[in-house]
């Protein structure tokens, strides 16, 4: 059974059905506070990259890679942020972290730069579902939508040649102020 923190007032209600407007005023303050220290976290989560890695450099490496490619290509904050946080998804959903990178980025970001950070796994297959006799075009399920031509260059100039440790990236310090920008937009509500 779960206690209510010092000092931290909690819902009168056990079952949602129940719950006064007072009630979710206490929550959805509590959820603003969570979104205000978005960043915080997102930054920290990249920390957690720093660590050991089959790769020849660390998942830190390869992501400050990914979004000083993408910023000395010219690419506005939000694509240089959407880089960094490509691979965010490792540190909670390995299975699936294009998507959980994508779910986080949702609130924040267009559409495009949403749907090349949700499908990048797959298109990313292009360099290595032949090893494992999987159809390295499998992402030309989707050729023709609109994001498919900037999903297959996001891949090719930003991420599938973000492993080299000779290639000096800029720091995740330098990113931070972008990171904190684009988690500062207000959102569309809870959901």
């Amino acid at each position: 059974m779960s206690k209510e923190p010092a000092g931290m007032p909690i819902t009168s209600f056990t079952a949602m059905e129940h719950g006064t407007r007072a009630d979710y005023d206490l929550v959805f303050e509590h959820e603003q506070h969570q979104i205000d220290a978005q960043a915080d976290r997102i930054l920290d989560w990249l920390g957690q990259m720093a660590g050991p890695s089959p790769y020849r450099v660390s998942r830190l490496d390869h992501v400050l890679q990914s979004a000083t490619r993408a910023e000395r290509d010219g690419a506005d904050t939000e694509t240089i942020v959407c880089a960094l946080l490509h691979d965010i998804g490792d540190i909670i959903g390995t299975a699936n972290h294009s998507q959980v990178a994508a779910a986080l980025l949702r609130p924040y970001v267009s559409d495009q730069n949403w749907w090349i950070v949700n499908h990048h796994g797959l298109f990313q297959g292009y360099y290595w579902f032949h090893h494992y006799d999987r159809d390295r075009n499998e992402r030309d399920a989707f050729r023709g939508h609109e994001f498919y031509d900037a999903t297959v260059r996001f891949c090719a100039e930003w991420d599938q040649n973000c492993f080299d440790p000779a290639y000096r990236h800029s720091p995740l310090e330098h990113f931070e102020p972008m990171v904190r920008e684009i988690f500062s937009r207000p959102t569309p509500g809870f959901v």
